[in-house]
């Protein structure tokens, strides 16, 4: 089973990136916001939103472009990639920008990030065969790795705490309306126009966001010698990259788990990372500052980060295959159940932005991981029979938390560190959650198949009917090749793989509950481990 990954993205001058150069640093937050609030904050504001849509409609109008993808190239094995180069290419990046972005100011890679994005896009409208796209998707997804974390940094350099969690719940609401809007454009370009034209309708918003960051954005910086990591960078990418490769394709057709190609990606990328963490212990710049995970903030937010995204990535994964499959609904219906969830994770996101001043970090993160709780135990009991209405109440619910929890990540990362590192503390937030996805996607993927082999291996009934058949079960013209009811067998399953598999995700949520108890009970702060010399100004 494959899934569609939602990614974000956005971007920024120039600097000599040789050896050992030389690259800029902070006066401080606070000279650095004061000096900002007479430079226009608002502009920039509008540069970001203006990215952050861009950025937010790629990722949901390509899905519906698919079916005619596949039309107009074949090689229907090769699809999923459309997806997996891109996520595979901005993991990866991500972390190393996020750094650079420290060395270097934001400026520089949030403009460049954003005109790799932007050539990607429109080589990936270009694009004459299942190949091209691929790789301009992947030219897409560096570009991403720059601009995700960067666009987060500016935020939290330019705004204080009681202002970042206003300015993310404006983010989130960009982010709900693409979610919404974004399969609805997407079809009509496909229904009316081409395919071609998903992938490059968006770039005017990032044209515009790019002469704002340009034209309204300075950085106040000091000159100091930095030293590259460029082994750090280099063990990172390669170990991570097998092992993301790994986590994407293994347990698919001719990648078993347990095949040489498998065992060895993943033992390479063990062994990749291992060194790589103790080169990071070693350099004077590293690429991974290590000792970001010495804030219990950062550390709390990383453990809990991974089981969130996990369940983000299910939710939107199996939810709509329970409602294709189990229920019967229709592709239409399948897509709108996700609706409630970006309406309550919006909610979510402007009320977590501004409780957590109030009431700290670890009380917020108690109150989005209860609604993460009663939506899992709500959808964990869940049956064929169960109305509509509540199951999308309880994916409603869902969306309060994730809003809650994400929110709270977000402005951790930013508000935890000084300007030196807060780069890489957004891009280390940033990459975890694609982290937690990928890894997510694998082991559901994982369970469900598992679930299914299982119980059709228990089912007397069952003789002749294999896994495969699921998938005529889920087309809107499979059911009528499928042997005499063999629908309803199928169907219920299905069902109980889901079930078991809704269950196991209520129990993270209670985990991960116990993860974030572990928080502060205070407004995230600067601790001197990371502010080197960037005075914590807010």
């Amino acid at each position: 089973m494959s899934a569609l990954f939602r990614i974000s993205l956005i971007a920024g001058g120039w600097a000599p990136w040789g050896g050992r150069s030389r690259a800029v640093q902070s006066k401080g937050d606070e000279g650095y916001v004061n000096a900002l609030k007479q430079n226009k904050r608002g502009y920039i504001l509008v540069g970001i939103l203006l990215s952050t849509f861009m950025a937010a409609i790629e990722g949901t109008v390509v899905g519906p472009a698919g079916p005619a993808i596949i039309s107009s190239f074949g090689s229907v094995s090769l699809m999923s990639w459309i997806f997996t180069a891109f996520l595979l290419t901005m993991a990866v990046t991500t972390p190393i920008f996020g750094k650079v972005s420290d060395l270097y100011g934001r400026k520089p890679v949030f403009l460049y990030g954003s005109l790799i994005f932007l050539a990607g896009s429109l080589l990936c409208g270009l694009s004459q065969s299942m190949t091209q796209l691929i790789i301009f998707r992947a030219i897409q997804g560096i570009g991403a790795g720059a601009v995700i974390p960067v666009t987060f940094t500016i935020i939290g350099d330019i705004y204080n705490l009681e202002e970042r969690g206003k300015v993310q719940g404006m983010i989130s609401s960009v982010w709900g309306i693409s979610s919404l809007i974004g399969p609805l454009i997407g079809g009509y370009f496909v229904d009316f126009l081409s395919w071609h034209w998903i992938f490059v309708f968006h770039m005017p918003f990032g044209v515009v966001s790019i002469w704002l960051i340009l034209r309204y954005f300075r950085e106040e910086r000091t000159t100091r010698q930095v030293s590259i990591d460029y082994t750090g960078a280099a063990l990172f990418a390669v170990g991570m990259t097998a092992l993301l490769f790994a986590l994407a394709v293994g347990g698919g057709e001719g990648y078993s788990w347990t095949s040489p190609m498998m065992l060895g990606l993943i033992g390479g990328s063990v062994v990749l990372l291992i060194a790589f963490l103790i080169v990071e212990s070693r350099v004077k710049e590293p690429m991974l500052p290590l000792n970001l995970f010495k804030i219990r903030d950062i550390s709390v937010s990383t453990l809990a980060n991974i089981l969130v995204s996990a369940l983000i990535i299910g939710l939107t994964t199996y939810l709509p295959l329970w409602i294709q499959g189990v229920r019967g609904g229709n592709a239409t219906l399948s897509g709108l159940s996700l609706a409630p969830m970006s309406i309550g994770w919006l909610i979510g996101s402007v009320i977590g932005g501004r409780l957590i001043v109030k009431t700290g970090s670890r009380k917020t993160a108690l109150i989005g991981v209860v609604f993460l709780i009663i939506g899992a135990v709500g959808l964990a009991f869940m049956h064929k029979e169960t109305a509509l209405a509540l199951l999308l109440t309880f994916t409603f619910i869902y969306g309060l938390g994730f809003g809650y929890i994400s929110t709270l990540f977000q402005i951790i990362a930013q508000s935890s560190v000084g300007y030196q590192v807060r780069g890489a503390s957004t891009a280390l937030n940033s990459f975890i959650r694609t982290f937690g996805q990928t890894v997510g996607v694998a082991v559901f993927g994982l369970w469900v198949n598992a679930g299914i082999a299982n119980r059709l291996a228990a089912e007397p009934d069952a003789v002749g009917i294999t896994s495969d058949d699921i998938n005529k079960l889920l087309s809107p013209h499979g059911t009528a090749e499928l042997p005499e009811g063999a629908g309803g067998l199928l169907s219920g399953i299905l069902e109980g793989s889901l079930n078991s598999l809704f269950i196991g995700m209520a129990v993270m949520a209670v985990v991960c509950m116990l993860i974030v108890a572990a928080f502060r009970n205070a407004p995230p702060q600067p601790e001197d481990e990371t502010d080197g010399e960037a005075s914590p100004g807010n």
